[in-house]
């Protein structure tokens, strides 16, 4: 099953599109009966990145029929001021969801503003209540990046049940959530981290490989076992065509995009090693990214409906 010409690539955007579709006809049914599910995005500080990110999501929102508000306050936002706006955000019935562009300025409590955001609106799925409930496999809110990372694994039909299957990483947001989700779907989980001893002979075990550490193309060849299913979910901005040279098998190309644009996205795995020996695999960029804008969308819909109680929301998403 190795071999560039048999590596399978799993194309994002075209799974968004579907769900995005499926979506529509829910927010329909909502609308009739006068409910337009409304996200409220907020935006601390001047990180581009983050900019791009809630750009994007508010977008989405107007494309899909949504309601949304962009809120942006200054980097020097205090926390105090933050946990006021999200309560206030907590009090508006119109208001379905509440996003927090991570990360926050370092002054800020990261964690006691996640923990402010009422549960039921919670749309991104980081609050210990829903994460609990993720864990114990109970109905709520999931983070949207490892939802997408289900969705890619189930509608192209890759077998998760009896699976061996390898998370790098570790953080709240992914790696851990991803792990559960998988779980539950009766794979066989290992969490790697930076500590793991011999992480690549670890990750050689998987037949579902999963890259979320945030380190440009990390996951060489060693760590690929052929055949194997390889979900990639960094993204890593290269500014230099020496770490261009020192991805890229042929750095034409991106010195090209380097050139043109200023930088080239990469992600957690190398690319022309996972070409080569994965079975299937996600590129980077148009992978696991539309999927976390989509399960985004997905989880406001949610919410809207949970909150006025005309659906329940299925258990372990």
């Amino acid at each position: 099953m190795g071999g560039s010409l048999a590596a399978r690539l799993l194309d994002g955007n075209k799974i968004r599109d579907q769900i995005k579709a499926e979506l529509a006809g829910r927010i329909r049914e909502l609308k009739a009966a006068g409910v337009t599910p409304g996200l409220a995005a907020v935006l601390v500080g001047e990180n581009p990145a983050s900019q791009i990110y809630v750009r994007s999501k508010v977008r989405t929102c107007e494309s899909m029929g949504l309601y949304s508000e962009k809120i942006e306050l200054p980097k020097e936002t205090v926390s105090e001021q933050l946990l006021g706006l999200v309560d206030e955000l907590n009090r508006r019935d119109e208001i379905d969801g509440i996003l927090v562009q991570l990360p926050l300025p370092p002054h800020v409590d990261t964690k006691r503003v996640l923990e402010a955001i009422d549960p039921a609106k919670d749309v991104d799925g980081l609050h210990p209540l829903n994460l609990g409930k993720l864990v114990s496999g109970r109905p709520g809110l999931a983070p949207c990046t490892p939802l997408g990372i289900i969705e890619i694994l189930q509608r192209s039909g890759i077998p998760i049940e009896g699976a061996r299957a390898v998370v790098i990483g570790r953080s709240d947001m992914v790696g851990k959530p991803v792990a559960m989700m998988l779980l539950h779907r009766h794979a066989t989980v290992t969490i790697c981290h930076s500590k793991t001893r011999d992480l690549a002979a670890v990750a050689r075990e998987a037949d579902i490989l999963i890259a979320a550490m945030g380190r440009a193309a990390f996951v060489s060849g060693e760590f690929i076992k052929p055949g194997a299913t390889v979900i990639d979910v960094g993204t890593n901005r290269l500014s230099t065509p020496e770490e261009i040279r020192r991805v890229f098998h042929d750095p034409r190309g991106p010195l090209a995009q380097l050139e043109a644009k200023g930088s080239v996205l990469v992600g957690d795995v190398e690319p022309g090693a996972v070409r080569e020996k994965a079975g299937a695999f996600t590129p980077v960029p148009g992978g696991v990214g539309p999927l976390t804008i989509a399960m985004l969308m997905s989880n406001t819909v949610e919410a809207a409906r949970m909150r006025r109680k005309q659906w329940r929301v299925t258990s372990d998403k």
